[in-house]
């Protein structure tokens, strides 16, 4: 498929999907769009950005339009309010004369959720933590539902939601369609498609634990103090969009407010922000009334903000997998981006674990923004043998590091 007019799809959703721009489809879409508008179970795993989402709403608003039955047809669950709101925003422009979403999330008054679905909503985005209370108070019924999709399901298992999604799974009819999208298969993944899914169609695009090509990796060596006034020179050199991360939520507190004395304008999210200020700073972040995001790892999947140029590591991540998704906010649907990660001397050898977790290799640079000569390119610190000593916390999920210590 190379355009999305040759689908046989309802000539209401083509016009929509060309008034949206949305003509060239990414290869997960090319290939899951015409497996799930036949009725079949999909297993999609990709990289970040390459355009999941879309990917199951088109058959999903097509099965809404066709089947007219009331009461709620498709439930989407997602691990993160932000990452419901932005799939109930993308459906919304899609669905034409169909009911808006119920947007089933944590964080927002019950009382607008609880009337979107008694208002006729015919498709859900939830959070499994408040679709769970709702249920229990036999607030939603699932008497209706053809179509069951659960996205990004390996961060829903990292969070620790796979009993609540079994009992949610308990509720819907068992005679249903399940679409699954995620950016990585591991072990318990797969036993959960294995017990939520029939046959499902195996689709699998690029290396999900590799940053996409188009996305350039370097790495900078600065002072112990010299982390912030490294982050303000890269700042400095763009004109788009920046994402930054830090570990902590004190650290993002931190950051975002230097960045603003500094006279760029920043916003940030974390755990301890309330929905309204998250969802205040991802607005103006989306409209340019902030040119930086600082946010913990929390919004590495919960961000699909387009044309983010810059994605910069404060801090390294605790584990491999959350530099993928970081880096994943640039260089999506084929753009191109850059991924700046700072670290310090000490931390050397857990950047080369990172990148041996991950077969990758990031550009060292030095800090005036160059490349230095090979016979300077970084090696594990020999004057320090701890370093060379010490376990890395960094590795993949599932993985067992075994160290084997000298002397």
């Amino acid at each position: 498929m190379q355009n999305f007019s040759e689908l046989s799809l309802s000539p209401s959703l083509k016009e929509r999907l060309l008034a949206g721009r949305f003509t060239t489809p990414t290869p997960v879409q090319a290939a899951a769009i015409p497996q799930a508008l036949e009725g079949k179970d999909v297993l999609a795993t990709a990289q970040t950005g390459t355009g999941k989402t879309l990917a199951f709403l088109i058959p999903v608003i097509e099965k809404l339009l066709t089947q007219q039955k009331p009461g709620i047809a498709a439930l989407v669950l997602v691990p993160t309010r932000e990452l419901a709101m932005q799939v109930a925003t993308q459906y919304n422009a899609l669905r034409g004369k169909l009911p808006a979403a119920a947007l089933v999330v944590g964080g927002l008054p019950e009382r607008q959720q609880l009337m979107a679905i008694r208002n006729g909503a015919r498709l859900m985005v939830a959070t499994p933590g408040r679709l769970e209370d709702y249920l229990d108070r036999q607030q939603v019924q699932f008497n209706a539902l053809h179509t069951l999709v659960l996205d990004e399901s390996d961060r829903m298992l990292d969070m620790g939601f796979l009993p609540a999604i079994r009992r949610i799974a308990r509720t819907l009819p068992r005679e249903r369609q399940t679409l699954c999208f995620s950016a990585t298969m591991e072990g318990d993944m797969q036993r959960l498609v294995k017990d939520f899914t029939k046959n499902p169609v195996r689709l699998t695009f690029g290396s999900t634990l590799k940053p996409a090509e188009n996305v350039r990796l370097q790495a900078f060596e600065v002072p112990m103090d010299g982390k912030q006034a490294m982050l303000h020179h890269l700042l400095g050199k763009e004109t788009g969009r920046c994402l930054v991360f830090s570990r902590t939520k004190r650290g993002t507190e931190r950051i975002a407010k230097t960045l603003n004395r500094e006279g760029i304008n920043a916003a940030m999210i974390h755990g301890d922000r309330s929905q309204s200020q998250r969802t205040a700073a991802l607005e103006g972040f989306q409209r340019g009334r902030f040119r930086v995001l600082v946010a913990t790892d929390l919004a590495s999947r919960g961000i699909h903000v387009q044309d983010i140029v810059h994605v910069i590591n404060y801090d390294l991540p605790e584990v491999a997998e959350n530099f993928i998704h970081r880096v994943g906010r640039t260089g999506r649907a084929g753009g191109s981006g850059v991924a700046s990660t700072l670290f310090v001397k000490d931390q050397r050898t857990e950047l080369f674990q990172l990148e041996r977790a991950l077969g990758i290799k990031m550009e060292r640079m030095r800090t005036d923004g160059s490349q230095p000569r090979p016979k300077e390119q970084l090696r594990p610190s020999a004057d320090r043998p701890s370093d060379l000593t010490k376990p890395s916390l960094i590795c993949l999920p599932g993985e067992v590091l075994q160290v084997q210590l000298e002397g």
